[in-house]
């Protein structure tokens, strides 16, 4: 080992150390969204399949929707009735990292197996 070369790896073991740092960090970011998009996802559907359920027994469909999405943490933004089908749109709060200050949405719609394409939840 020359002289002048004691000690240069420690610059570089830090730069790498800070880059893993960085991308953990993303990652982290990234998981956080998917796990929101998932919550989301999963109150329009449990919210589409009681609301079809309630518009079924003859009460307010939107309402009893409404609730169980607000019960699983999300808020209802958008609910339309076509006969005995509904279509739900959810919001949930999503991470906000770097200024980002979109939330996260899902969609579903449930009804009679009859009517069309509405046998159970659909995805977006």
């Amino acid at each position: 080992m020359r002289a002048g070369e004691r000690g240069s790896a420690t610059p570089f073991a830090i730069a790498c150390l800070g880059l893993l740092v960085l991308l953990a960090g993303a990652l982290g970011v990234v998981a956080a969204m998917v796990h929101a998009h998932r919550r989301a996802q999963s109150a329009a559907d449990l919210g589409a399949l009681a609301a079809a359920q309630a518009l079924a027994a003859g009460a307010d469909g939107c309402a009893a929707g409404g609730r169980i999405i607000g019960a699983n943490g999300a808020a209802l933004t958008s609910c339309q009735v076509t006969g005995r089908e509904v279509r739900l749109r959810v919001e949930v709060t999503g991470p906000h990292w770097l200024g980002q200050t979109a939330d996260l949405t899902a969609e579903a719609r449930a009804g009679p197996t009859g009517s069309s394409q509405a046998a159970q939840p659909a995805t977006q």
